[in-house]
């Protein structure tokens, strides 16, 4: 998309080139995610029909994502941003290469595919959080979060109905291969436009312990991590649970590629009008509200999983989850902005944040793998009704954020430049007593 129109898009021709290119990109990321990622579930079910090995699969992502965090949070202070971002994308590029050569041997390389995966997700979210803080501003964060929901929203309605078609009019795994093609083309389109970003390096080294223990100090910090955490609770099963049940229930890729467009047609509604209603004030409340039926909405399915009940449980969900994400993810950015050191320490301020949520995700997949190898399928929806407690747990962590700038702490007594200070004092004491 040329960037003239897409300032027209805007309404502003005054809008960062770099926001725009962006935006891009993430555009991109999201319609071939939207394309392939639903069905890569669907894809490894007919070849394993195991729960246990979806598990693992996607366990491998949640591990993987934040280990790369950590890499790539070093690797953007001591090179640049944007060759992380590139790094993310050609890792899901990698991905996909592999399953269109490997897919035929799905459960010899099914921790390979999680991998690659969770490689190329923790690069690129490092990278694309980290451009987001330095882009956008307080003010404006709202509507950035608001208009990327939206573009992910219209992925979300275009790709999976798209290849839900053309997987059941070709014959079995054609169809796969079709779409998986399609997401590496538009991965290496999204390669290229990251050569048009500019070039955002950094320095000072790489401390995230310190910012996790600035928790200690900064009570808005703690209760954003500790509402991250139980998000990725909720979120690490449900992302791959729902997909599947659908699948399940109908037995067609069309008809999963139906419920996709349906519920990203509700949240494209959904985004649409959290971005213009939600202001400042009223954030808390929206998440509050916002939690509270998604974690109601879940009880219409598991007890009678028919395919009209999935998709109303979709029509809610994607209605309410942009009224808790959108001013979640402003507040989570506000707090940062007004963090210790925020400008010196902002990557690792969003790695610290994905090791919380990430930690979630990880302790939800193993829940699922014990009570499924345990109980068997038939406990997942008690799990489900455990975990799924996560979006309301949000607002009780995030309810006493004030925003107040984080003092500076006490300083290290044992610190070199306060040794220093100390002895420059014990100098000037005894240079005055001479005089």
């Amino acid at each position: 998309m040329n960037i003239k129109v897409m300032r027209k898009v805007f309404g502003e021709e005054d809008v960062p080139k770099d926001l725009l290119l962006l935006l891009l990109i993430s555009g991109l990321f999201f319609l071939s995610i939207a394309l392939s990622n639903t069905f890569v579930n669907i894809f490894l079910w007919k070849h394993t029909k195991s729960f246990v090995d979806l598990g693992l699969y996607n366990l491998m992502i949640v591990i993987f994502q934040p280990l790369t965090f950590l890499l790539a949070g070093r690797l953007a202070k001591k090179v640049d941003r944007v060759i992380v971002l590139r790094l993310g994308v050609i890792f899901l590029a990698l991905f996909f290469i592999s399953v269109l050569i490997l897919g035929s041997k799905t459960n010899d390389y099914l921790l390979l595919f999680g991998t690659l995966l969770g490689v190329g997700y923790g690069f690129y979210w490092l990278a694309f959080n980290v451009l987001t803080f330095e882009i956008t501003e307080p003010e404006t964060r709202d509507f950035f979060n608001g208009f990327q929901g939206i573009l992910s929203s219209i992925a979300g309605m275009v790709g999976p109905i798209s290849a839900g078609w053309m997987i059941s009019s070709l014959e079995e795994y054609t169809g796969y291969k079709l779409i998986f093609g399609i997401s590496l083309a538009l991965f290496t389109i999204a390669i290229i436009t990251s050569w048009f970003l500019k070039r955002r390096p950094a320095s000072g080294h790489f401390t995230f312990r310190r910012i996790i223990k600035e928790r200690k100090n900064n009570i808005d910090w703690r209760g954003i991590l500790y509402a991250h955490f139980f998000q990725g609770l909720r979120e690490g099963t449900f992302m791959f649970v729902i997909v599947l049940w659908v699948f399940i229930a109908t037995g067609s890729e069309l008809s999963l590629g139906k419920f996709g467009l349906i519920e990203s047609g509700a949240m494209f509604l959904g985004y649409y009008l959290a971005s213009r209603l939600i202001k400042p004030k009223f954030r808390k409340k929206s998440i509050f509200v916002a939690g509270i039926v998604l974690y109601m909405s879940i009880y219409l399915i598991l007890f009678n999983l028919t395919y009209p009940l999935l998709i109303t449980y979709g029509i809610i969900s994607a209605l309410a989850f942009p009224f808790l994400v959108v001013p979640y993810g402003s507040l989570t950015f506000d707090v940062i902005g007004k963090g210790w050191k925020a400008a010196e320490k902002r990557i690792e301020y969003i790695v610290v944040r994905e090791l919380f949520y990430n930690s979630g995700r990880v302790i939800s997949i193993l829940l699922f793998l014990g009570m499924v190898s345990i109980f068997g399928d038939y406990s997942i929806k008690y799990l489900l009704m455990v975990i799924g407690i996560g979006h309301v747990a949000v607002f009780f962590f995030i309810r006493h954020i004030t925003l107040k700038k984080s003092p500076d702490p006490e300083p290290d007594p044992k610190s070199e430049e306060t040794s220093a200070k100390r002895r420059n004092n014990q100098l000037d004491e005894e240079s005055g007593s001479t005089i």
